[in-house]
């Protein structure tokens, strides 16, 4: 535990940043694992452009956990151990593929990312000029989440733009 660098943390409990970082720590494993499964099913017209961003994407929230786990590690805390405990401690939750359509695979994604960005905002407001290592990091992923909604709803709006271009055409 970093005894020094914990002590520049004000107006917040370490132990309340831990919590924190340990619910955004399990959203992003679920992240990863819907990223993962979905780019496995997605299926329908267009449907490589989202397996190419789905996996960037899972990448991303993989990278996301690792610095999640290297910051509750530097405050003393120990990450979830056991997968089980993200179900239980989630923000976001997870919800299976149903539906394997492209359309309603990116329309979930934006759901989780959406989640995200709200989950994150939270973090950065409750972290701002208190514990400015724990808010660089968060402000690092809320940028990355945010820049992945932007992404998926402009692959969705193009496919779905493609989907009615060819309706028309064949009418």
């Amino acid at each position: 535990m970093a005894r020094v660098g914990n002590s520049i943390i004000k107006g917040i409990e370490v132990d309340e940043i831990i919590k924190l970082l340990n619910k955004a720590y399990a959203d992003e494993w679920l992240a990863y694992y819907q990223y993962y499964i979905e780019e496995k099913v997605v299926s329908g017209i267009i449907s490589k452009s989202a397996v190419v961003k789905l996996a960037e994407h899972a990448a991303d929230e993989l990278r996301h956990a690792d610095m999640i786990a290297n910051r509750i590690i530097q405050l003393g805390g120990t990450p979830l151990l056991n997968p089980k405990e993200w179900f239980t401690h989630t923000n976001c939750g997870y919800e299976e593929p149903k539906d394997f359509d492209v359309v309603a695979i990116l329309e979930d994604a934006i759901k989780g990312e959406q989640c995200a960005i709200k989950t994150y905002s939270e973090i950065v407001d409750l972290t701002r000029d208190k514990d400015i290592v724990t808010y660089d990091i968060v402000s690092q992923i809320l940028a990355d989440e945010v820049e992945h909604e932007e992404d998926l709803q402009a692959l969705k709006d193009d496919i779905t733009d493609f989907i009615e271009q060819v309706k028309k055409s064949m009418k």
